[in-house]
C-alpha cells in the first residue's frame, strides 16, 4: 500500500460528524465559561458601586455568584473530557463500522456503552437547555438598563420628561433586598452607570456567553444524533458478525460433511 492509499484510508476513518460537533461544544462551553466569570464579576463590582452600598445587603448574592464561578470551573473541566471521550466513542464506532469483517469485532459492551452515551447526552442537553435560560436573564436585565440609557439620551435631545424621572431598580429582580440602599439609580447617575466599562463589558459579556450556551445545546443535540446513529450502526454491525458467524460454521459443517463421505466412500470401493 502507497503514501496515498494509506493517508486515504487514515481519513475514511475520521469521525467528520463527531469532530465538528466536538469543536462546537469546546467553542460554547469556552464562551459561556470564560465569558459569564468574566461578567459576574463586573455585575458584582456594579451592584457595589452604584445600588448597594452596604456590603450586608448584597453578602448572599456575592456567595451565589462565587459559587457559580466555581461551578463554571467544573463544567468547563467536565466538558473537556466529556468531549474527547465522545470524540474517542466516535473513531471507536466508525472503525467497528467499517472493519466488521475483519478480526476487530464489536461486542456487547460496546454496544452498553454506546447506548449509556445517548441517555447521558440526553440530560446534558435537557440540563443545558435550562443553563441556555437562565443565561438569557442577566441579558434581559442588562438590556433593560441600556434601554432606559438610551431613552435618557433621547431626553436630552426633546427635553419632554425631567431624567430624574426615570430609573431602573434592581430591588425588582430580587438579586438585592428591597431594604438595600440606594437600590436604585435615576437621571444622570443611571446614565453615567451606562458609560462604565464595567456595564459595558459585562453586557456584551453576557450575550456572548448566552450565545455560547446556545451552541452548547446545539453541538449536543449533534451528539445526540451521532450517537443515535452509531448506536444503531453498532447494533446492525453485530447481527451481522452473528449472521457470518453462523454462515462460516455452517459451511464449515458442510465442508466436513463431505470429506467424511469421500472417505467412507473411497474405504468402500
Amino acid at each position: 500500500m502507497g503514501c496515498f492509499e494509506c493517508c486515504i484510508k487514515c481519513l475514511g476513518g475520521v469521525p467528520y460528524a463527531s469532530l465538528v460537533a466536538t469543536i462546537l461544544c469546546f467553542s460554547g462551553v469556552a464562551l459561556f465559561c470564560g465569558c459569564g466569570h468574566v461578567a459576574l464579576t463586573g455585575t458584582v463590582t456594579i451592584l457595589e458601586q452604584h445600588f448597594s452600598s452596604n456590603a450586608s445587603d448584597h453578602a448572599l448574592l456575592t456567595e451565589v455568584i462565587q459559587l457559580m464561578q466555581y461551578v463554571i470551573y467544573g463544567i468547563a473541566s467536565f466538558f473537556f473530557l466529556y468531549g474527547i471521550i465522545l470524540l474517542a466513542e466516535g473513531f471507536y464506532t466508525t472503525s467497528a463500522v467499517k472493519e466488521m469483517h475483519s478480526e476487530f469485532k464489536t461486542t456487547a459492551c460496546g454496544r452498553c456503552i454506546s447506548g449509556m452515551f445517548v441517555f447521558l447526552t440526553y440530560i446534558l442537553g435537557v440540563a443545558w437547555l435550562g443553563v441556555f435560560g437562565f443565561s438569557a436573564v442577566p441579558v434581559f436585565m442588562f438590556y433593560n438598563m441600556w434601554s432606559t440609557c438610551e431613552v435618557l439620551k433621547a431626553l436630552s435631545v426633546n427635553m419632554t420628561t425631567s431624567p430624574d424621572q426615570i430609573c431602573v431598580d434592581v430591588r425588582q429582580y430580587g438579586i438585592i433586598p428591597w431594604n438595600a440602599l440606594p437600590g436604585k439609580a435615576c437621571g444622570m447617575a443611571l446614565e453615567n452607570i451606562c458609560n462604565t466599562n464595567e456595564f459595558y463589558m459585562s453586557y456584551h459579556l453576557f450575550i456572548v456567553a448566552c450565545a455560547g450556551a446556545g451552541a452548547t445545546v446545539i453541538a449536543l443535540i449533534h451528539f445526540l444524533m451521532i450517537l443515535s446513529a452509531n448506536w444503531a450502526y453498532l447494533k446492525d454491525a453485530s447481527k451481522m458478525q452473528v449472521y457470518h458467524d453462523i454462515k462460516t460454521k455452517e459451511e464449515q459443517e458442510l465442508q466436513d460433511i463431505q470429506s467424511r463421505s469421500k472417505e467412507q466412500l473411497n474405504s468402500y470401493t
